[in-house]
């Protein structure tokens, strides 16, 4: 256990100590976010991303060292472990190096190869490595002719099969060609017969007739290859320049030492290539680039998903939520500023297909929605109809004496929502499409809150989350949007379950229990309270008791983020300035103010406590409780509507970031479609990652670049601004 400890620190570049420590802590049950809040003395103050990469390693690791074990067994199982064997897979680094090593014992259908030893040409293989003349080979062939081996032809024959065979399981060989091709090799793609009848909007047509070097092959081309393969609309391989294969072939060659056998050796190398080694290791280099294609797909989402989550809630404010629909109307629902629904409806309001009484009863209707429930915002989905609905709502500000305005909200995944579980426990007698409405409205009052709810790969903010590995991309966002809801931190008593789900040390099946028990006993009026919950054990309450905020309870401190474990140090900390904890409640502002000259340093030391701890416990009494997420720019709110053929290249404008992907980043600036900001337009200057400078909700200033007015179309540019 030393020895993966001394290499994952080794590769974090932290200290050994930390990771045994870290490793320690996550054996026992605790979770990233606690483990960063609560225990930065026992790790060195790691954060989240060190914790997470520790995680990552040791489990990875743990697996290589049981697959060891595996191998081993099923080797030693067949009678053919030797001590060479053992020791290179007990010294191999990596998973794939234990593969290749088990790679000639692996349980494979019978080749000709196979059959070949069982007619007993393995020993007439061996001499094909020494036998100095085609004539030295034909004499020796005649000992091992049988019923089943008729002739010399035949003998010689099975031994260059045996030879190819032995050649393709050859560990040197698998990694000198995976090495070759992942450095060398260009991957090709081509379009196959059904290519045009498969393809109707030519999505793949650039791929057509396509060569990139493997070293140049993006995430996304990789994904978008793979899926073009998938749909029967794209032939992939991947091929050596000649001067590379032949390369290839005469470091196969190189044990062959008699020149007079060449040609013989050079037909067994070529048939070793093509028919096992090069299909074979294709396949693992093919698999080699998905991975990390898939990485990176991953790393994009995560960090899309986690600045989506981190968007800022618009607090108090009354909403008028619309979900745009042509034939069966734009759904209506009101929702107020505690996040109540109060009441929904149908508009009909589209132009071009209601009838005139029927608008005119739409905007009698929303006028009196406005003034009745005194809407602060209107909320209008970003789906099918949206343009026109948002045009009718200009139409309608326009006409009346009011601030109300308005903004496009992304609804993708409400109609998720709304047919969920959790949708129908909270609104059971509503229809769907009113739930829809209603998760379209939440949002903008607070995204965390109601995107939580929802399957992130439903909420539009990643590329090709449908082709990546699932178990993986499910475990990655779980994990930032647990990242996320403890940084935030969860008020107890207004949480639904799905939230609560996230905090850390929370399961299911209890965050479900505090909802009931909410219910059943009113709110939570202190933390403490929290272990009356059903299957809520000690361990869970200190995982989670820090995270979860009680705003008017019965201890001040439980609307800090201060642990109970800490609750002593906290009261020692006032009574050293001379507060009680009474005092400390009854005139917040005064005893912050006194707390400001208090050395917390030297009570520190003074007392033995962990210095960190300390210090996080004296910042949360002096600070005001503060969401991370008011610090971020609110969404832009607007009062007219802006049209494709308004624009003009060169105009400034701003937009909202609605996705970042490898290539650029998609930006709503309130026409129909996001426009494309290119990763070549993001900066005067070179821009490798367009998430090391945008992210998404971020609201940035962009000149139009050109317009495609036909397809719909921006292209957007930052460069001059």
């Amino acid at each position: 256990m030393d020895t993966l400890f001394n290499r994952i620190a080794k590769e974090t570049g932290l200290t050994v100590e930390q990771v045994t420590n870290t490793v320690k802590l996550l054996d026992e049950g605790a979770t990233v976010p606690f483990i960063a809040r609560y225990r930065k003395e026992v790790t060195g103050n790691l954060d989240e991303t060190n914790i997470l990469k520790i995680s990552e390693s040791i489990t990875y690791l743990r697996n290589l060292e049981v697959r060891k074990e595996e191998v081993i067994r099923l080797i030693d199982e067949q009678g053919k472990l030797t001590d060479e064997i053992k020791s290179q897979i007990i010294s191999a680094q990596k998973l794939q190096t234990v593969e290749d090593i088990y790679f000639p014992y692996k349980k494979k259908r019978k080749t000709k190869a196979d059959v070949a030893k069982e007619q007993g040409l393995e020993p007439l293989s061996e001499k094909l490595y020494t036998l100095k003349s085609l004539s030295e080979l034909e004499q020796e062939s005649q000992l091992f002719i049988t019923e089943e081996v008729e002739n010399v032809e035949k003998a010689i024959e099975g031994a260059k099969l045996i030879v190819a065979q032995n050649l393709s399981e050859t560990l040197e060989y698998r990694e000198r060609l995976r090495e070759d091709m992942l450095k060398k090799a260009s991957i090709v793609a081509k379009k196959t017969k059904k290519a045009e009848e498969l393809d109707v909007k030519q999505i793949y047509k650039d791929y057509y007739e396509y060569t990139e070097p493997v070293t140049k092959a993006l995430s996304h081309r990789v994904l978008a290859l793979n899926r073009g393969e998938n749909e029967g609309i794209l032939t992939i391989s991947l091929n050596f320049e000649e001067k590379d294969r032949e390369s290839v072939e005469r470091y196969l060659l190189k044990d062959f030492k008699n020149k007079e056998l060449n040609n013989l050796h050079k037909e067994i190398v070529i048939d070793a290539l093509d028919r096992l080694i090069l299909p074979s290791i294709e396949r693992e280099v093919r698999n080699i680039l998905t991975e990390k294609a898939e990485d990176e797909a991953i790393l994009v989402f995560k960090e899309n998903l986690k600045n989506l989550l981190m968007q800022p809630p618009l607090h108090e404010k009354n909403i008028l939520a619309l979900d745009p629909g042509y034939r069966t109307g734009c759904k209506v629902a009101i929702i107020d500023k505690d996040g109540f629904f109060r009441e929904n409806t149908v508009f009909y309001l589209v132009k071009a297909m209601h009838h005139e009484n029927q608008l005119k009863d739409a905007e009698r209707k929303m006028k009196d929605f406005i003034k009745r429930y005194n809407i602060d915002i209107i909320v209008i989905g970003n789906g099918t109809a949206s343009r026109e609905t948002e045009s009718f709502v200009a139409g309608v500000l326009k006409n009346i004496d009011s601030d109300v305005k308005y903004l496009i909200g992304n609804e993708a995944g409400a109609s998720i929502y709304s047919a969920s579980k959790i949708a129908v426990e909270e609104f059971p007698d509503l229809d769907v499409t009113v739930r829809g409405a209603i998760s379209i409205g939440r949002r903008i009052q607070d995204p965390l809150a109601e995107l939580v709810k929802i399957d992130p790969k439903s909420i539009g903010v990643g590329m090709y989350q449908h082709d990546v590995n699932q178990k993986r991309l499910d475990l990655s966002l779980e994990e930032i949007i647990q990242l996320v809801v403890n940084n935030v931190g969860v008020n107890v008593n207004t949480a639904s379950w799905a939230l609560l789900s996230f905090v850390s040390g929370v399961k299911k099946s209890v965050a479900k229990s505090i909802v009931e028990y909410r219910k059943d006993n009113g709110n939570f009026k202190n933390r403490k309270q929290l272990l009356k919950v059903k299957g809520l054990g000690a361990k869970a309450y200190e995982q989670m008791a820090g995270f979860l905020v009680i705003l008017d309870g019965e201890n001040p401190l439980d609307n800090t983020i201060i642990h109970p474990e800490s609750y002593k140090i906290a009261e020692q900390i006032l009574k050293c300035v001379g507060l009680s904890l009474d005092e400390y409640e009854k005139d917040l502002a005064k005893a912050k103010e006194i707390l400001l000259g208090f050395d917390y340093g030297k009570f520190a030391k003074e007392n033995e406590y962990g210095h960190e701890t300390v210090k996080d416990i004296f910042e949360a009494l002096i600070k005001e409780r503060r969401d991370p997420r008011d610090s971020i720019q609110k969404p832009i709110l607007k009062s007219d509507i802006l049209n494709i053929d308004n624009l003009q290249p060169g105009m400034e404008l701003e937009g909202t970031v609605r996705n970042v992907i490898k290539f650029g980043a998609f930006i709503d600036i309130g026409l129909k479609n996001d426009a494309l900001l290119h990763i070549s337009e993001i900066s005067d200057k070179f821009i490798d990652d367009p998430s090391k400078v945008l992210a998404v909700g971020q609201i940035i200033k962009v000149k139009i670049k050109d317009i495609d007015r036909e397809r719909e179309r921006v292209g957007l540019t930052k460069k001059g601004i």
